[in-house]
């Protein structure tokens, strides 16, 4: 088990005019299993194949324990890897392609076959030594490529989308398994993916980027009640945060008969950057649907477009029905709703913000502001 640290590691690829990892400082605690998440092209998958030794370390160094590995071939750093495509043996059997690494190092037979069947047993695959790749489901393939990685008892692992060949259902259980046999091991694991919701269910912290830069690194909880900025605000959540910028009137921001309060610290935020406008972002469940006998002038009506009921929850899907910018007419506003009664296609139902559940952003720089 080791830390990891990467300082001001940077990845410039041959013909761009921008990094594709940008100075990305990051440090990793032994036995910490952390996510890195973002879009595609943002950057996730080379800063893990940088700490692999697969990609190049253009600027900055990194390190794992108290080596610095940014220099070093693969095989020396004591990593193992999982890829998205298994990358199995197809004329191995389970048990081979599970000791092939091993054979590689040489390891006694007999260690060899310990680990194994130890690894076999931590993710229930002792039945299936003997079969090879082709016989096996994805999940069972995928959990093979795991057993691979932990018989090599490596400082730390490194998943790169592991989950993403699976279908809906076996993605759910396989990252449960993967989270709990985490855990286990007690092994610093850095898991990459582009599936917000996979990232916060799984990880210790996560880590987003956007564009080569770090945006946020945090726990999931804390990146979901206090987003760093715009972009981790509208990317982390399902369903997504509501955003839209909204004009400073007095000391309320206002948009399509929407008014928010504004406290002196973001008022004073707001005139230091000199802007009359800012960012207004408030989460499904922080809106409360009122009666028309409550409505005041904290409350908005929304046209509703869909429902989309999931048993448990219900979400309203509609648009602002005071909107008189055609722009911001077509913009959607997403409120959880009692399941159990939930509004029709076509209703007009009024909402309110719940007081102080609401995010205030630049509107100049995207940053969180104070409240």
């Amino acid at each position: 088990m080791a830390q990891v640290v990467y300082q001001e590691a940077t990845r410039v690829y041959p013909g761009s005019d921008r990094p594709a990892v940008d100075a990305l400082d990051l440090d990793i605690s032994d036995g910490e299993f952390l996510v890195l998440v973002g879009p595609s092209g943002c950057g996730k998958s080379t800063s893990l194949r940088m700490l692999a030794g697969l990609e190049r370390v253009d600027h900055g160094r990194i390190s794992i324990g108290d080596r610095d590995v940014t220099h070093l071939p693969p095989r020396d750093r004591d990593i193992a890897m999982v890829f998205q495509n298994y990358a199995l043996y197809p004329h191995m059997s389970v048990a081979d392609n599970m000791g092939f690494a091993l054979r590689v190092m040489k390891v006694p037979k007999d260690e060899r076959d310990r680990r194994v069947r130890e690894a076999a047993h931590l993710l229930d695959l002792e039945e299936f030594l003997d079969r090879k790749p082709k016989a096996l489901s994805g999940g069972q393939r995928q959990r093979v490529a795991m057993g691979r990685a932990i018989v090599r008892e490596p400082k730390v692992y490194l998943l790169d989308e592991p989950l993403s060949n699976l279908d809906a259902k076996l993605r759910v259980q396989t990252r449960a398994q993967i989270a709990g046999l985490q855990r286990r091991l007690g092994v610093t694991t850095v898991y990459v993916t582009h599936d917000q919701v996979e990232a916060m269910t799984m990880g210790d912290r996560v880590a987003v980027l956007k564009d080569g830069l770090l945006q946020q690194v945090a726990t999931p909880l804390t990146l979901y009640q206090h987003p760093a900025n715009v972009f981790v605000a509208g990317f982390i959540g399902s369903p997504s945060m509501n955003l839209a910028e909204y004009h400073v009137e007095g000391e309320e921001a206002v948009l399509a008969g929407v008014h928010v309060r504004l406290s002196h610290a973001t008022l004073k935020a707001l005139t230091d950057e000199g802007g009359d406008r800012v960012v207004v972002g408030f989460r499904p469940e922080a809106v409360d649907v009122v009666g028309e006998g409550d409505a005041d002038s904290m409350t908005f009506p929304v046209n509703v477009s869909v429902v989309e009921e999931l048993g448990s929850d219900a979400f309203l899907y509609g648009r602002y029905a005071e909107a008189t910018d055609p722009a911001l007419a077509e913009h959607t506003v997403i409120a959880r709703v009692d399941p159990n009664a939930p509004p029709a296609k076509g209703d007009r139902v009024r909402l309110r913000i719940a007081q102080g559940k609401e995010r205030l952003f630049s509107a100049v720089t995207g940053e969180c502001l104070p409240t």
